[in-house]
């Protein structure tokens, strides 16, 4: 679905999100066809990585921001914007001074403030932040290039913390606003700028090479190393129908397509110019996720209801349909990490248990109460799944409304709290990241109002998930993590659909991609022969 301007405008002012337009549209020069790279992502409608974890706003804060840290492939934390950094022997005091060479896309130079800034309102909604906020005495510039943070008890996952990647850096001015409050001056101090002159949204959007940026010396290496862009522009494509933006890429008009459905693969891999990549070789897991807060879900029978109803196998064959790329899993810590086990997995059965699910619902009281579900139509895998999810509750007897958008419209409505009838939602569908040791503990609250989309609420599963930073071992963790799972599966915040691995399609001329563990997409590094 494309929008108007004019349409996006209006819903970004009721969401928080509008992109900043100047009126004077400056004259352009036109860019070397060879060194511009023209991607099909998703619709971009919220600019700021502070009010969404959506891969395709990660996407854009990795080309115009920058971070303090980050984790390489082998997820150990690397200096980026740091140039030096500290700790005192208490393990209280972190130091940190700002490498050389880092200015504003609008010509300042970055500060410690800027940085002071950015952690805390970061801080406010990010579940890494979070934790680090509730253990910080205090957090200050000592002067323009240096500031530390001064910590209650010790955490040493403070960088890890900061690299996953932690607070994108923005301008004091920016991180000043409100988390609720979105910031959309889209102004950073990284590798690519974004062109406001050539915003048109709903159409696409451009970032060009930000011929000041000062990359590191390391190589690249995921979300660590030097950030050294390539080609002199990136145009993101809005093209929501998986045809049109395959024959593109055959014509040779776009060069970077993130997610064809799996039907079309062998055709894909029949074309000499075309290649199937993976670069998320650590996989996503696709859930259900539901909302805690109201009917019919604020009940656990009914969340529960749904570990019983959905059959994995069935989902991954829309979702992914070559096993190669797909699988079960049971796990909270996925399908094959340190952390995976098989505590409270009972309920995991080969074509699901419609039955049991049944019981489960009418043990919560259902009453006919109308289940909404996000449905992205933008995306066949999980507009297929979303159908598939549907389909299942209404074998049961459930009232169930399937209402579709792409995912930039899922991204603006996830975040009412009320009910269905007041614009709310019961059950949108996702996915997120494996093989970074935190991420499910760190990254996956249940402490209410301050949780993820769905906003569930157990105050035994923070306990634990307090105690993890603070494991040395990993039979420490690994026994934490079965207590932690036990947990999650009697409270069901979501319901696992699958484990997969999803191949980007790129035109073999675009080389140099780099590989994360999400499905953001780095825009230095890569070439164009």
């Amino acid at each position: 679905m494309t929008i108007s301007r004019r349409n996006l405008l209006k819903m970004g002012i009721a969401a928080g999100t509008a992109v900043s337009i100047p009126s004077v549209l400056r004259a352009q020069t036109a860019p070397n066809p060879d060194r511009t790279v023209r991607m099909v992502l998703e619709e971009l409608r919220v600019f700021d990585p502070v009010a969404t974890t959506a891969d395709i706003t990660q996407t854009h804060a990795l080309a115009v921001y920058d971070t303090l840290f980050g984790v390489d492939s082998k997820f150990v934390p690397q200096p980026q914007m740091v140039g030096k950094w500290g700790v005192s022997d208490d393990k209280k005091t972190y130091t940190f001074e700002l490498r050389e060479g880092l200015g504003w896309h609008d010509g300042t130079p970055v500060t410690a403030a800027d940085c002071v800034a950015s952690i805390r309102r970061w801080g406010q909604v990010a579940p890494g932040g979070q934790l680090l906020m509730g253990r910080a005495k205090d957090i200050s510039k000592r002067d323009d290039k240096t500031f530390t943070i001064a910590l209650k008890e010790p955490l040493g996952v403070l960088p890890s913390i900061l690299g996953f990647p932690g607070p994108f850096v923005m301008r004091e001015k920016d991180a000043n606003l409100p988390p609720t409050e979105q910031a959309t001056d889209n102004i950073g101090s990284g590798p690519l700028k974004f062109n406001h002159a050539l915003a048109k949204p709903g159409a696409s959007f451009t970032y060009d090479r930000n011929e000041k940026y000062v990359p590191r010396s390391e190589p690249a290496d995921t979300y660590a190393g030097g950030k050294v862009v390539n080609i002199d522009r990136v145009i993101l494509d809005n093209i929501a129908d998986q045809q049109t933006a395959l024959a593109a890429m055959q014509a040779g008009e776009v060069d970077f397509f993130l997610r064809p459905s799996g039907d079309v693969f062998p055709m894909i891999e029949s074309d000499p110019n075309l290649e199937l990549q993976v670069l998320n070789p650590w996989g996503q897991d696709a859930f259900v996720r539901v909302n805690c807060l109201q009917k019919p879900f604020d009940n656990v029978k009914a969340r529960q209801a749904l570990l019983h109803l959905l059959d994995q196998e069935a989902f991954m064959r829309v979702m992914s349909p070559d096993p190669k790329y797909g699988r079960a899993v049971t796990s909270l810590f996925g399908a094959n990490t340190a952390y995976t086990n098989d505590e409270n997995t009972g309920w995991f059965k080969k074509g699901g248990n419609p039955e049991k699910a049944k019981q489960l619902f009418q043990e919560s009281g259902y009453a006919g109460e109308k289940v909404v579900i996000l449905q992205n139509e933008g995306s066949p895998q999980f507009g297929n799944a979303g159908q598939l999810v549907g389909a299942a509750l209404q074998k049961i007897g459930v009232n169930v409304e399937l209402a579709s958008s792409d995912w930039g419209g899922i991204v603006a409505r996830r975040p009412n709290k009320g009910p269905v009838e007041e614009g709310g939602w019961s059950i949108f569908l996702s996915s997120e990241p494996l093989g970074v040791d935190i991420f499910n503990t760190v990254s996956l609250p249940m402490n209410g109002d301050k949780a993820w989309f769905g906003w569930p609420q157990n105050d035994e599963f923070e306990a634990l998930r307090a105690q993890w930073a603070d494991l040395e071992t990993l039979d420490e963790r690994k026994a934490l993590a079965r207590k932690m799972q036990r947990i999650c599966w009697e409270y069901v915040p979501q319901v696992l659909l699958g484990e997969y691995v999803n191949p980007i399609v790129r035109r073999k001329t675009l080389t140099g991609l780099i590989g994360l563990p999400s499905e953001a997409v780095p825009m230095w590094n890569m070439q164009k022969a």
